[in-house]
Order: structure tokens, then sequence, then C-alpha cells
């Protein structure tokens, strides 16, 4: 019997840990704040390097971040710091390294306003996912009014490497827009898990 060929966003090609994030977790809407911070460190440690990098690399990333807990990460000293840049298993980035520190401060302090990270950063699409309706790759957009928007309140608030184009990336990963192409398979799946929480 002939193996059923499955439709998918052609970006993660043959590789299994790509295809994997492609089909359980790019797109799906992410509620939970520790989840979200996950994804501006690794979005922010990105910038300039592949996707796929930051996945081989996202459980060191773990292990080294104390598994993304904002709190502990916004309590690093120095030592801390150098721990990290000699850590060959993630971004030795010294930029990004000092930016995830700060970072970590800034998603406290956002939480203590809104009561979660979570309320402040679905403002910037009303609370509901996006709908794209690509067809090709390069329909796809790099940036959008609402991660200018969020690129530039997160900027003012203090946070570092967070460009328009890595709003956008963290909106795409976190579920605020479904950038899937619409011939792929979890294109409908998104949608309509969407619509059950709208």
């Amino acid at each position: 019997m002939k193996k059923k060929t499955v439709k998918r966003c052609p970006w993660p090609s043959d590789d299994a840990l790509m295809i994997e994030y492609h089909d359980t977790e790019w797109g799906v809407p992410v509620h939970d704040d520790r989840k979200l911070f996950e994804f501006i460190v690794l979005d922010g440690m990105q910038a300039g390097l592949s996707w796929s990098t930051i996945l081989r690399k996202r459980e060191n990333f773990r292990k080294a971040f104390h598994n993304f807990d904002p709190k502990k990460i916004s309590k690093y000293t120095e030592k801390d710091f150098q721990r990290l840049v000699n850590d060959a298993g993630i971004i030795r980035n010294r930029l990004k390294i000092r930016a995830t520190i700060e970072n970590a401060k800034r998603f406290l302090e956002v939480q203590k306003e809104f009561g979660s990270f979570d309320a402040y950063i679905w403002q910037f699409t009303g609370g509901k996912t996006l709908r794209n309706r690509c067809r090709k790759l390069e329909d796809i957009p790099a940036t959008s009014p609402e991660s200018d928007a969020m690129s530039k309140d997160l900027k003012a608030r203090g946070f570092k490497f967070v460009g328009s184009t890595i709003c956008y990336a963290f909106m795409q990963a976190a579920g605020m827009v479904n950038d899937h192409l619409i011939t792929c398979f979890r294109y409908r799946e998104v949608s309509n898990a969407n619509a059950q929480t709208e």
C-alpha cells in the first residue's frame, strides 16, 4: 500500500527535528509565561543564525538557563555570565547573554504590571491568532504592523534583541500568527484549535 504523503510547509525540509517542531509547536497559541519567555530567549538568540541551529541547542539552553525561569535568570551574577560565555552548548554571544539576563528583569516587571506576560503580549493581536493565507514561502512577511508595535513597546520597556523581525518570529512561534501555508496540513489544524479557544 502506498504511503500517504503529508503536505507541509517546505521550510523544515527533511530535518527530523525541524519537522517535529513544525508539526507540533509552530503556530500553536502559547499562554504559559515560562514558555513565552523561552521563545523570547530563543528568538533573540537566533538573530543572524538559522532556527535549526537554535533547535539543536534548545536542551542545552534549558540546562544553562535554569529551564528559562525568569526569576532565577534575573538574579544571575557576573559568575553566571562567565559560566554561560564558557558554555560551548549554547550561543556564546556576550550581547545576547547579557540581553537574556536583562530581559528576564524586564519580563518580571511586565508580569507585575499586567498580572502575566501573557496578558501583556497578546494585546498586540487583540487576544486572537492572526491568520495569513499564504500559498508560497516568499509570501510570508518578515514583519507586520503588530510586530512593529510590539517591538517599539518592548524596547521602550528596556528589552533587548526585540527588533520587529525578531518579534514577528516570536509571534509565529507563540501562535499569535498562523503562518502555515494554506496547502500545509497544519494550517487547518492550528486554525481549528484556535477557533475552539477563542
